[in-house]
């Protein structure tokens, strides 16, 4: 029994395909995270993937002032690696998260880029969430620099170009993914495959990360591969590495060790579509205005 997202996109349910995630310690050195993001990419490629997420904010991490002033624009270095590397391999490439200039805009944008197997950018994601926390004494304050995006971004990845089919892939940075309203519209738009470039904390990785992958593969019944920053960033903050690729019943694939390195794993769509046969809970939601909060307290009348 095929998946409802598998048929609606015309992807081959017995197909699977090999994805890796990037997991790199960006710092305020921009031509040596690019170097690390080429090598790194280039490891998951050599490993066979088809499908390479990076991390948010590869291209610059630290102060917010230096990352403000090494933004770049969609023409700028970082992109076109990025283009140049995904034509070079004939590969879908999730280009992380970068710092994303735009004309006009006082504030930059948090910017995921999909790039297709021919270079050009397919799609592109704004993140949602701006990170306004405390953690461990730090506080973090994304909105003063950067503007939130507006959209929900579906795109397809793994593209048979023999019969166009692919998979879908929902679109997400970092801290969307305590957003679990985000996923849900994802998947109901027909995502098989949900990507979470991050920069998670240390004491949040530690804590969260892994619960917060899982319960949004299982509850929406999607792959999750999340790439994640590791190691010390200025102006003294840390990442908690553990990048992850997990299946749609919340099982680790595969789980990065706590270095700089390149993880891969294969998609198995017939899992995906099992899955969502023998527990079709994405079938069963309700409509959505019963779930909208309550217009009165009480018990229902009879």
């Amino acid at each position: 029994m095929a998946s409802a997202a598998a048929a609606a996109s015309g992807a081959d349910v017995g197909a699977k395909l090999r994805v890796g995630a990037v997991q790199l310690n960006a710092t305020e050195d921009v031509e040596a995270n690019l170097e690390t993001a080429d090598r790194l990419a280039r490891q998951a490629v050599r490993d066979g993937a088809a499908l390479v997420v990076l991390p948010e904010k590869w291209t610059v991490l630290g102060r917010g002032e230096v990352m403000q002033d090494r933004a770049q624009t969609l023409d700028g270095e970082a992109v076109r690696w990025a283009r140049a590397l995904a034509r070079e391999h004939h590969i879908d490439l999730i280009a992380g998260s970068f710092v994303h200039r735009r004309a006009g805009s006082a504030k930059t944008a948090n910017t995921s880029l999909h790039v297709g197997p021919d270079g050009e950018i397919l799609a592109s994601y704004d993140k949602l969430h701006m990170f306004d926390v405390e953690v461990d004494g730090t506080r973090y304050t994304e909105s003063e620099h950067e503007q939130p995006g507006e959209s929900v971004v579906v795109t397809t990845v793994g593209a048979n170009p023999q019969t166009d089919q692919g998979h879908l892939l929902g679109m997400s940075i970092c801290y969307d993914l305590r957003f679990p309203e985000l996923y849900r519209a994802l998947s109901e738009r027909g995502a098989e495959i949900l990507a979470v470039p991050s920069a998670f904390t240390l004491a949040t990785t530690r804590d969260h990360w892994e619960t917060l992958l899982r319960a949004r593969a299982i509850e929406n019944q999607c792959f999750v591969i999340a790439a994640n920053q590791i190691g010390p960033h200025p102006p003294g903050n840390r990442s908690g590495g553990r990048s992850m690729i997990v299946d749609p019943w919340g099982i680790p694939l595969a789980v990065a060790p706590d270095c700089e390195t390149a993880i891969v794993a294969d998609l198995d769509f017939a899992l995906l579509a099992d899955v969502r046969a023998r527990l079709p809970a994405l079938t069963h939601r309700r409509a959505p205005g019963l779930y909208a909060a309550a217009q009165s307290s009480g018990r229902p009348a009879p």
